[in-house]
């Protein structure tokens, strides 16, 4: 494609992928292959030392996964990006190039249930700590600071209770500590909020979600800004300073602007290994090219099933975004302005009981623990995604035991009404 700015439909059936030079085919070709042949000796030694871009193993990189990393570097406006094998995966691969030992986060404590037992209780095994702070005040951010903080940790649009962070706001605190700031941008998709353009570094991204969309292909992906000076008060060795495993090269001295990305290969992804399957990232290739219809249609049933859920008598609560009566919705307007998403909580009139007897009662709605597929789903997350966390974690997490979380598809949304309807009556009878 050419230098021509593209509308964001256009780029996501375009970026990253062409014609096969080999053979024409207009699909995007699996490459399903562990390795690569090397032209001869001296281009293998340039590989493994970093002197030129190309395929070896693929651990570390790999044609499809190459060209969905550059599809969504370039709907998210970043510089780079690696995929990962989920989106857990993708927080440590995030985190790795800037923790060691004694490191320390500060993280919103509005997250998703399996993001926050990772920090408490997995990173902990690393030598990493978390501060949890509620992220509705920015200020607890710069309070939680320590000499040891390496990055700031959010959700754009947070999972399970639709709260919507001030990013710009965290961001200049990110900023003036001298730390980046990470932003998981899963539940909104870059088709709804680009962080980057608020001043986020890193975007990461469970892929297994919208932007796959069928419920289908585990993966996950970390964009770079390529805006951070990774050199900034050496806070950053791993990046900036040398790496004894390619004879003491420099990322950011030499690749500049791409040195994290660079590096998430031949780092992370090679000594972690979590990389994504070629087959994954060409299914989610594919449900990219349908990225911003679908979004249309999931934001606009989710505002018509949220409406009618605010003035149903089995029901205590919304926490949609997109209602005027949220206190989020200044926000949403602010960093979603197509739509405030297609997931969202609600609390049942009855509490941990009522909430179990409808994901029981559904009949169009899957009882699964899972998001942003086409399908309607719906969870009690007390009882199961945030079981792990106290009862105390799991009000401060938006997932207290009166509490459903709805991810609403793209089917007609009568029937999704319909069904909710008769699972509620059926709970409260």
């Amino acid at each position: 494609m050419s230098d021509k700015t593209f509308g964001f439909e256009t780029l996501s059936v375009h970026a990253g992928a062409a014609p096969d030079p080999a053979t024409g085919a207009r699909a995007l070709p699996i490459y399903q292959t562990t390795a690569y042949v090397f032209e001869d000796a001296d281009h293998a030694a340039a590989l493994f030392n970093l002197q030129t871009v190309g395929f070896i193993y693929s651990r570390l990189t790999n044609p499809t996964n190459a060209a969905l990393e550059s599809r969504l570097a370039t709907l998210e406006g970043g510089r780079g990006c690696t995929v990962a094998s989920s989106g857990h995966a993708a927080q440590v691969l995030a985190l790795f190039p800037l923790m060691g030992p004694g490191a320390e986060i500060v993280a919103s404590s509005r997250l998703y249930g399996g993001s926050l037992q990772q920090m408490k209780n997995t990173y902990p095994k690393f030598g990493w700590a978390a501060a949890i702070v509620d992220a509705d005040e920015p200020e607890n951010f710069k309070r939680a600071v320590t000499e040891n903080t390496k990055a700031f940790f959010i959700e754009s649009l947070a999972n399970p209770g639709g709260v919507v962070s001030d990013i710009e706001a965290i961001a200049r605190i990110a900023e003036a500590s001298g730390v980046p700031l990470l932003v998981d941008n899963t539940l909104a998709t870059p088709y709804l909020c680009k962080p980057i353009d608020y001043g986020a570094t890193l975007i990461v991204h469970s892929t297994t979600k919208f932007l796959s969309g069928t419920g289908t292909s585990m993966g996950g992906a970390v964009v770079d800004s390529g805006k951070f000076d990774w050199s900034r008060g050496a806070k950053f060795p791993s990046l900036a300073g040398p790496e004894p495993a390619y004879h003491g090269l420099n990322f950011y001295e030499t690749f500049g602007d791409m040195a994290y990305t660079f590096h998430s290969h031949a780092v992370g992804l090679r000594d972690l290994g979590p990389s994504q399957a070629p087959f994954n990232a060409w299914l989610t290739m594919l449900g990219i090219e349908t990225l911003g219809l679908r979004m249309e249609r999931h934001c606009a049933n989710a505002a018509k099933v949220a409406q009618h859920l605010e003035k149903h008598p089995a029901v205590a609560w919304v926490n949609y975004a997109g209602l005027a009566s949220n206190k989020y919705n200044k926000l949403a307007k602010k960093y979603l302005p197509k739509g405030a998403g297609s997931v969202f909580t609600f609390g049942v009139k009855g509490g941990y009981d009522v909430g179990v007897k409808v994901v029981d009662g559904v009949e169009l709605f899957s009882h699964l623990a899972n998001i942003g597929d086409a399908k309607s789903l719906i969870i009690h997350p007390a009882s199961t995604t945030h079981r792990q966390l106290s009862d105390e974690q799991r009000v401060s997490a938006g997932a207290g035991p009166d509490v459903l979380r709805l991810s609403i598809g793209i089917e007609t949304v009568d029937d999704i009404i319909a069904d909710l309807d008769q699972a509620l009556a059926k709970a409260t009878a």
